[in-house]
């Protein structure tokens, strides 16, 4: 998969190295080991999943002290098991102790992400479905969340308010109606901008269909509320589904047919991925 350019990740990491680091850096270990020590460590999995966030480990390292060597990093999208080493980082054993826990950091919560997405697309494989991403996000990490998320054998939503139409059910009761909202976004966006409009109801649908728009978001529906909708768009439309899902209510929810089911805890509470650093000794 690509990665993420340089320009997107360092800020992040940064912003986190200096949150840590503070006004007088790592007193601890400035204390008690020796300036001109070096050390080899290992970066290991405790527990199996799939791996995403090693630049921004191996850039925490690099910032701290550019003489760290980080080698042997499995790329992003890797399963691992218990006991996989997923990279090794050799240099001075200060710079090596002060970067570890944001390197941790970012590997273990976006590993975290990827596995999370691993789940459901796994569990729906066999069907023609795949598992999106939304805007639930850790404000900030966006970008690296949604990295993970295709890590993980997801897709990606919009990225923000600014480069899709998403008419949900707020905007539907302020504009009027599902026909008001669509023709208010039609007189306002360009022709290369996909609209997509939230529905809760099969009346809601049969009033979309005729409007001409991209995508329709199946809220909150069953699967057999969802198979009825999906017969009545009948290809004409991307169709998603959405509300609560798990990698147990994904399957149904996939087998009836739609295309997308996007889900929000991937990256708002997604658990974080065990991954220790062992000492070489």
């Amino acid at each position: 998969m690509r990665a993420l350019p340089r320009l997107v990740i360092e800020p992040l990491v940064r912003a986190a190295l200096l949150e840590d680091l503070g006004r007088a850096g790592d007193i601890t270990t400035d204390a008690i080991i020796a300036a001109d020590a070096t050390a080899t460590v290992d970066l290991v999995a405790r527990e199996p999943g799939v791996v995403a966030g090693t630049d921004c480990a191996r850039l925490a390292w690099e910032l701290v002290d550019p003489r760290i060597a980080v080698t042997d990093l499995l790329p992003d999208g890797s399963r691992v098991q218990p006991g996989t080493v997923i990279g090794t980082a050799t240099g001075p054993a200060r710079g090596l102790l002060s970067g570890e826990r944001v390197a941790l950091n970012f590997l273990g919560h976006l590993s975290g992400v990827a596995t999370g997405t691993a789940t459901i697309a796994d569990a729906i494989a066999h069907t023609r479905a795949r598992v999106a991403d939304t805007r639930k996000t850790i404000p900030g990490l966006r970008a690296l969340q949604k990295h993970a998320v295709v890590a993980g054998g997801g897709s990606n939503h919009r990225f923000g308010l600014d480069d899709a139409v998403l008419i949900k059910d707020n905007h539907i009761a302020v504009a009027g109606g599902i026909t008001p909202a669509v023709a208010a976004a039609k007189a306002h966006v360009g022709h290369l901008v996909k609209i997509e409009v939230e529905v809760d109801s099969l009346a809601q649908l049969e009033e979309l269909l005729p409007l001409g728009v991209d995508a329709v978001l199946l809220d909150n529906m069953g699967p057999d509320l969802l198979r009825e909708a999906v017969a009545m768009v009948a290809g004409r439309l991307v169709t998603e589904a959405s509300g609560r899902i798990t990698p147990a209510s994904a399957v149904p929810l996939a087998e009836a047919g739609v295309d997308l089911i996007s889900v929000g805890w991937l990256t708002h509470s997604a658990r974080v991925l065990d991954i220790g650093l062992d000492h070489r000794h």
